[in-house]
């Protein structure tokens, strides 16, 4: 009975001996995407969180000051910009220059070369005024325009709104003023030209809405 009992402690013996065999080669197994031949030993294997990289892509290139063109990213090329602008400050210096002696249907025909149809029967309803055409006369009063344009408020896909300073040079019986106003002067394409839709103050601003025309 005691020999049968030793050898059940025999083979229980080795089959722990056993265990820990394979428990310490499996130990010394690298996990895979572990340490690889000619790591360190005893190196711990590390798993990324990260994401990999996609196959074929790569950063976006970074963008300087220097290479960014803005006209690339308008509705509107750069030179048709240029033209909106001219047509706009030159509309300024005309809407600002007038004299008593003049006459009013000669002014309005004037300001209808650079305007749609619709702002140009208002402004000539405008200048023709009686009143206005009177006070005047009787005050002879001649305006020299000039005008420069601030900014550009709004760009859209045949439109443009521009902020213009329109400045008087005024002599008259009362005496010599300088007045200047900033406008919000729309300007819309109509063919190949650039037409004022619409003349507000720039304190009332414009959108660029090219709806009726209307100034204030």
């Amino acid at each position: 009975m005691v020999q049968v009992n030793d050898r059940r402690g025999l083979v229980f013996a080795g089959v722990v001996v056993a265990l820990a065999a394979v428990g310490i080669y499996l130990s010394m197994r690298p996990a895979s995407g572990g340490p690889q031949d000619g790591d360190p030993p005893g190196r711990a294997a590390v798993v990324s969180t990260l994401a990999a990289p996609r196959s074929g892509t790569s950063p976006a290139p970074a963008i300087s000051p220097g290479s960014f063109d803005i006209y690339r990213f308008l509705p509107v090329p750069k030179d048709q910009i240029a033209v909106a602008a001219d047509a706009a400050q030159r509309f300024a210096v005309s809407y600002a220059t007038y004299r008593y002696d003049e006459d009013p249907a000669s002014f309005a025909e004037r300001l209808k070369g650079f305007t749609t149809v619709e702002l140009g029967a208002i402004l000539a309803r405008d200048v023709t005024t009686p009143a206005t055409v009177d006070q005047n006369r009787a005050d002879e009063v001649v305006s020299q325009g000039s005008a420069r344009l601030k900014t550009i408020r709004n760009i859209s896909e045949g439109s443009i709104v521009f902020v213009v300073t329109a400045i008087q040079h005024i002599t008259a019986k009362s005496g010599p003023q300088e007045r200047s106003a900033d406008y919000a002067i729309t300007l819309t394409q109509i063919g190949t030209e650039w037409r004022v839709f619409d003349m507000q103050p720039a304190d009332a601003g414009q959108d660029g809405d090219t709806g009726d025309g209307t100034t204030q």
